[in-house]
């Protein structure tokens, strides 16, 4: 499954990215402002060094050559490794004295007073007052890189810290950011034909403000032409029912006055038609209601008093035959966000398939738990699982030679989901090794 799209995550990545950029960039600069102040920082050390290693070597030297002639031999023997070497060279280049890790060879660098550099160091030559003798000091330009290598890194080391605190930095900051924003998208989520509250707009940022107005301009022209549609199909009920009803009560009336004989009985064919096509207009409407999205509403009401009303009606109704039992405590309530029309046309609906489905001398029970599951069981034979799949799709029928349309359970299945409860069809009935269930879970 492909994952969605995020905000987060690519702004984590371009921020943190942006931020290591201009870390690196800015280390960057630093280490040649660096490198600029360590060169001149050691160039002046080296040249102080220069001179006043020249007075003590020359202080030294005239001591030690008034009491051993071997002074300069004794001098060219410290045993230490040493970050400056130097060499003292005579007016025609001959070295006179050198540092331990000075090399044999003069330096490469001219007789004179002044930097010059060479392939590994900086040089540095002073001479004396007479011109005698000359001191190259050569600082190795490796150990001028590894001051500047070590400051580099100890600005890097900050950063490896940073990335991971930056980052959870930003996710914190990006999230409160778009808090308003995923507020918003779970706000318009909830919105279907059951919901066309607008959208609130007072506490999102002015820049969402826009996107919340033309939702709820998009809402009100849906519920415009919701309540249109609806209006529409009650109207188109009532125009339908009354020709209908008008031709049945004809019909009957002339299979009464007509005299036993083929005429009589295809007067009763008609009306037998006639009733067939009123209650198959009644279902299409139903249908359309359901289509129309008449489930849901935005107000919490009892619907206990509907389906009450409901039973009552099949109770006192001659064709049921009193086959409906009616279980629920006085004191349940069934308080949901649903149309009580919607709700009547699910539970009429259920009822009537049990009562025309099921076994002719079963009972239907009706029942009403105090979690609010409304269950309707009628009895008869245990249907198949792919027989039970197919009954909520429209125009479909079990194996059963009784009336119907095949839209009853579709109706109720599409008005239950717009509730936001959902359907649920079980052969056999639960507690029982046979029958038809189907249970109404309506969500508190």
């Amino acid at each position: 499954m492909k994952r969605e799209r995020s905000l987060t995550r690519p702004l984590i990545l371009a921020l943190t990215t942006v931020m290591v950029v201009f870390w690196l960039a800015a280390i960057g600069l630093s280490i040649r402002v660096m490198q600029h102040e360590f060169d001149e920082i050691f160039d002046s050390a080296q040249q102080e060094t220069t001179e006043r290693l020249l007075a003590l070597i020359l202080d030294d030297m005239n001591q030690r050559s008034n009491t051993d002639p071997r002074s300069v031999a004794m001098l060219a023997t410290a045993a230490s490794r040493e970050y400056l070497t130097y060499q003292v060279r005579d007016s025609s280049g001959k070295i006179v004295l050198r540092s331990n890790d000075a090399p044999a060879e003069p330096f490469d660098a001219p007789i004179r007073t002044g930097f010059h550099d060479t392939d590994a160091s900086r040089i540095y030559t002073e001479a004396t007052a007479d011109g005698s003798l000359f001191l190259q000091v050569a600082d190795r330009f490796k150990n001028r890189r590894e001051a500047v290598r070590e400051s580099a890194v100890t600005l890097l080391i900050p950063l490896v810290i940073l990335i991971p605190f930056s980052i959870f930095a930003i996710w914190f900051i990006v999230g409160r950011a778009l808090r308003p924003i995923d507020a918003l998208r779970r706000d318009i989520a909830t919105k279907d034909s059951g919901n066309m509250a607008e959208v609130e707009t007072g506490d999102i940022p002015r820049e969402l403000k826009p996107i919340a107005r033309s939702v709820n301009l998009l809402l009100g022209r849906l519920r415009s032409a919701l309540e249109a549609e609806r209006e529409f199909t009650a109207n188109s009920a009532h125009e339908l029912r009354t020709p209908i009803a008008g031709a049945l009560a004809q019909t009957q009336r002339l299979a009464d006055e007509l005299p036993p004989g083929p005429t009589q009985t295809r007067a009763r064919q008609v009306e037998t038609s006639l009733v067939n096509l009123g209650r198959l207009a009644e279902k299409l409407l139903q249908l359309a209601r359901a289509e129309a999205g008449i489930g849901g509403s935005d107000t919490s009401s009892d619907l206990r008093p509907v389906l009450d009303m409901i039973v009552a009606d099949f109770e006192r109704d001659s064709r049921s035959q009193g086959r409906v039992r009616y279980d629920a405590a006085e004191d349940t309530t069934l308080i949901r966000n649903a149309d009580m029309d919607a709700f009547g046309i699910v539970t009429r609906n259920l009822i009537e398939n049990a009562l025309v489905h099921g076994d002719k001398d079963g009972p239907v029970s009706v029942s009403l738990a105090d979690n609010g599951v409304l269950r309707v069981v009628n009895a008869g034979p245990v249907l198949r699982e792919m027989d039970i799949a197919t009954l909520k799709k429209r125009f479909r029928r079990g194996k059963t030679s009784a009336s119907g349309s095949g839209l009853g359970l579709a109706i109720a299945d599409r008005i239950v989901s717009q509730m936001g409860g959902t359907l649920e069809l079980l052969s056999p009935a639960s507690g029982s090794d046979s029958g038809f269930e189907a249970r109404i879970t309506l969500p508190g």
